[in-house]
């Protein structure tokens, strides 16, 4: 084709037809930036086909990313559940007698009701994505919206989790270690001690004590806030697989 055009380009130069020359000059000019234009909208359409199919690889990974996060999460609510059921059951026997107190197992009680879950997701996903700039490809702003929202509503819960451990680390424990035998609860744990403590101790003093009242009401106020921020999580969790299934 370039030797057809070079020669017909090099007869009218010969028959010294200068202004028909000019006009297929600019005509095969116009030929090239055609062609490029031409070339340069494949290449786009190439483009977007790709970029296409990468959103599509980030959607199907979301997607099995939350429901792995359902089921972590549904867990965790259960937990919460839990250990909010328990600490009620130690409310309860506070200033009661040590006949009523007798009649329940507070060793258990104890130890279930420091039981309380830290939720730990799964969101590799959107690591990436935020720390790749991705996250631009999503076209589904609901999702992109969805996606923020996650990230505040779990930085607020790794506040009030970090907030209950240090309450658990510093004022629970530490006033269990003196007025109580951490043995005699860790025998339905992990250490699953087969016999209680043989020091003199008096369990019971505790449920008359309000600074102990004061501990476990505010643990379980903190417990809460947790468990508020789960539900919260859980209803994120449940939109982003709406508009992430394919």
């Amino acid at each position: 084709m370039i030797k057809i055009f070079r020669k017909i380009r090099q007869n009218m130069i010969k028959e010294n037809r200068t202004s028909k020359y000019l006009l297929y000059a600019i005509g095969e000019i116009i030929l090239v930036v055609i062609g490029i234009l031409i070339a340069l909208q494949i290449n786009n359409w190439n483009q977007e086909g790709i970029l296409k199919i990468e959103e599509k690889n980030i959607v199907k990974n979301l997607h099995n990313e939350y429901l792995q996060n359902k089921n972590i999460i549904q867990k965790s609510i259960e937990e919460s559940d839990s250990s909010m059921h328990t600490l009620k059951s130690i409310m309860n026997l506070m200033g009661k007698d040590e006949e009523f107190i007798n009649k329940h197992n507070s060793d258990s009680l104890m130890y279930y009701a420091l039981d309380f879950p830290i939720f730990r997701p799964s969101e590799n996903t959107i690591s990436g994505l935020i720390q790749s700039g991705r996250l631009e490809l999503l076209q589904n702003q609901d999702l992109v919206d969805l996606i923020y929202e996650w990230g505040r509503t779990m930085k607020a819960l790794n506040d009030h989790s970090e907030r209950l451990l240090i309450k658990n680390d510093n004022e629970v424990l530490p006033y269990l270690s003196k007025n109580y035998s951490l043995k005699d609860m860790d025998v339905y744990g992990d250490l699953n001690w087969k016999n209680q403590t043989i020091l003199e101790i008096d369990k019971l003093k505790i449920f008359e004590a309000i600074e102990f009242e004061n501990i476990m009401d505010d643990f379980l106020y903190r417990v809460n806030e947790c468990k508020k921020k789960l539900i919260e999580l859980e209803i994120i969790i449940n939109k982003i697989l709406m508009e992430t299934e394919q």
